[in-house]
């Protein structure tokens, strides 16, 4: 569910103008009261469903003006991630990820454009890093602090890194940027059955290939898998006749990577 940056947060949760939550909740009790009626007839696990689905919606709904009411944290807080109340940015998305696992949130997925110099790579990654940086180690600094660390997995990173060699084409007004390079990147991960303070893999010296404890995406997946409590060669689903698995054929978990 993704929330948006201007606006009610979140799409379709506000009231129309001419109905109040009083009247919302009067009309879902009237809704339950009819579902329960319809379930103890037929017995069908399908209304059953429906009741929860609705309560558990209406709970969603109705919680999201506390959540996204950041003004209500320290001022130690709100400086130690950098954010200023009431204005969209990549810390504000840090402090709501955090107000979310602390409400019982499972997964949170936070995402920052802006990383795609194909031109002054030097000049876009200082300008990102400095929006990024100091968000991210509060918000592994504030979750354990509140020990909520231990029992949430973060993994920061993106698509693919960029190449080591300088991008230049003067037709499409590029200049001293880099392209996409899948080879080689880095992504970093902290938290719940993660080693702390360690390194794993290094590349040539010109950071083009790896040459040292290659660490391939589907083992990556399976390691992440392994830590949510899932067996990656068992976990598999259905499509087009056959079962697949979301690490295809491959996939080795990272021992080292564990604690």
């Amino acid at each position: 569910m993704p929330f948006r940056k201007t606006g009610y947060p979140v799409l379709f949760f506000s009231n129309p103008a001419a109905i109040t939550d009083k009247m919302q909740r009067r009309t879902l009790d009237l809704i339950k009261e009819l579902n329960q009626k319809h379930l103890g007839v037929g017995g069908d696990p399908e209304v059953a469903t429906r009741i929860n689905s609705f309560e558990m919606a209406y709970r969603m709904k109705s919680s999201v003006p506390e959540l996204v009411a950041v003004s209500k944290e320290s001022p130690e807080t709100l400086k130690m991630y950098g954010v200023e109340p009431g204005k969209p940015s990549f810390a504000m998305n840090c402090l709501l990820a955090r107000r979310l696992i602390e409400r019982g949130g499972r997964f949170v997925q936070l995402f920052h454009e802006g990383w795609d110099h194909h031109s002054e790579v030097h000049k876009g990654v200082k300008e990102q890093a400095g929006k990024t940086d100091q968000a991210s180690a509060a918000l592994i600094k504030d979750l354990k602090q509140r020990g909520l660390l231990e029992d949430t997995l973060v993994l920061w990173g993106g698509e693919f890194g960029r190449t080591p060699m300088v991008e230049s084409n003067a037709d499409a007004g590029r200049k001293l940027g880099r392209d996409h390079h899948p080879q080689a990147f880095t992504m970093w991960l902290a938290g719940a059955g993660i080693k702390p303070g360690i390194t794993i893999g290094e590349t040539d010296e010109f950071g083009f290939h790896v040459t040292k404890d290659k660490v391939h995406v589907h083992d990556l997946h399976a390691t992440l898998l392994q830590l949510l409590g899932f067996d990656h060669t068992k976990l598999t689903y259905r499509f087009q006749g056959r079962d697949f698995r979301l690490t295809d054929v491959e996939g080795e978990i990272v021992k080292d990577l564990l604690s």
